[in-house]
């Protein structure tokens, strides 16, 4: 896989969520300053709970901000015969399935196609990240989800 278009896939993705952001954050903004969120008595609590959506908005346009700028930042290095570090492609099979994940800076969640291919984000703060940070080709390993043991198994590193 190519980690050059993953990246731009990741950064194309991230500006769609922004702009979707950006007009949620908008449309509440103007909620909560509307005449009509004006409280009518002191238990009228429409305009407060606009003004709260407002700001929880405006929290998640810059972190979307901060995910672009540390994508756009990030240098796509081949890390082939290396040990699993931050920009790698990994694939894995884990529980007994086999997929593609991305060791990114931020925006973990985020799920991409790239030929034909699912990539998820994952963070190195994730549990799986942290577990997969310094692994190798061919290691091998135990995550636990919801309580029970997950094993997974390191097949490529790009």
């Amino acid at each position: 896989m190519d980690k050059i278009q993953l990246q731009a896939l990741i950064i194309d993705k991230l500006y769609a969520d922004l702009s979707i952001a950006k007009d949620a954050l908008k449309a509440s903004h103007e909620a909560a300053t509307h005449a009509e969120s004006k409280a009518e008595n002191k238990y009228d609590t429409r305009g407060l709970e606009a003004a709260y959506l407002a700001d929880g908005q405006r929290r998640r346009v810059a972190e979307i901000e901060v995910a672009l700028a540390s994508y756009r930042n990030l240098p796509m290095l081949e890390l082939a015969d290396e040990a699993i570090r931050l920009g790698a492609l990994v694939s894995l099979e884990l529980g007994g399935s086999s997929r593609w994940v991305f060791l990114g800076p931020d925006a973990a969640g985020l799920r991409v196609t790239m030929d034909d291919t699912e990539v998820l984000v994952i963070s190195p703060q994730s549990p799986l990240g942290r577990a997969l940070l310094g692994c190798r080709e061919g290691d091998e390993g135990e995550l636990r989800v919801e309580g029970r043991p997950q094993p997974y198994c390191v097949l490529s590193i790009c």
